[in-house]
This record gives structure tokens, C-alpha cells and sequence, in this order.
């Protein structure tokens, strides 16, 4: 199933770094997002977008992921001529992962 089917996302950036959340709409699913979508997942699922580390942050309090990405807007907002320099895409492509369905969905 598509990581879009149990959350929403928001990004920002700062230099070259992007950060993406990624916010379960039912906390029930929060867990089996946490289990799921850990730091190496995502920098895999990014590929030769992200050069650098990818550090995930868990808040469980509010049901979200928060995954800060190194060295991914090709040298950020003022050094760089991509399209996407602010990284405001990478929420879209990572709603686009895949995961296992939870257990009794309908997926």
C-alpha cells in the first residue's frame, strides 16, 4: 500500500538539508508506521537524491515521523538551479512509498 494511504506529509528545508514529516491521520497507525518507516527505508527510497544521512525523529505524542535529510537540494535554495530547490516535492514522493498494509485493513 502507499505510505499516502495512512498519512499525510509537510516538508521544509533549510541550506541544503530537507526535512519531511510524515503524520499518521488515525493514531492507531502511528506504531506501524514507526516499525515500518525507519531512516534506512527512506534514504533508499530517496536513492541518489540524498547524498547524505537521513536522522529520523519519533513523536509519538502526536502521532508523527520527522526525517531530516542531509545534502538533498543539489547545495540548497541559493547555490542550486533545480526546479525543486526548497524540497517541497520530496513530501509528494514520499507519500509514494510502499509499505506492508496494517493487519485487518482493507488494503
Amino acid at each position: 500500500m502507499k505510505l499516502r494511504e495512512l498519512a499525510h506529509s509537510r516538508t521544509g528545508d533549510k541550506g541544503n538539508t530537507v526535512n519531511i514529516s510524515v503524520i499518521a491521520y488515525d493514531e492507531k497507525h502511528y506504531p506501524w508506521l514507526e516499525r515500518h518507516i525507519t531512516a534506512a527505508v527512506v534514504k533508499n527510497h530517496f536513492g541518489d537524491l540524498v547524498k547524505g544521512e537521513v536522522i529520523r525523529y519519533q513523536l509519538p505524542n502526536i502521532g508523527a515521523l520527522n526525517f531530516v535529510l542531509k545534502d538533498a537540494l543539489a547545495g540548497g535554495v541559493t547555490r542550486s538551479l533545480a526546479l525543486d530547490a526548497h524540497g517541497k516535492t520530496f513530501s509528494s514522493a514520499m507519500m509514494a512509498l510502499e509499505i506492508p498494509p496494517p493487519p485487518g485493513s482493507a488494503a
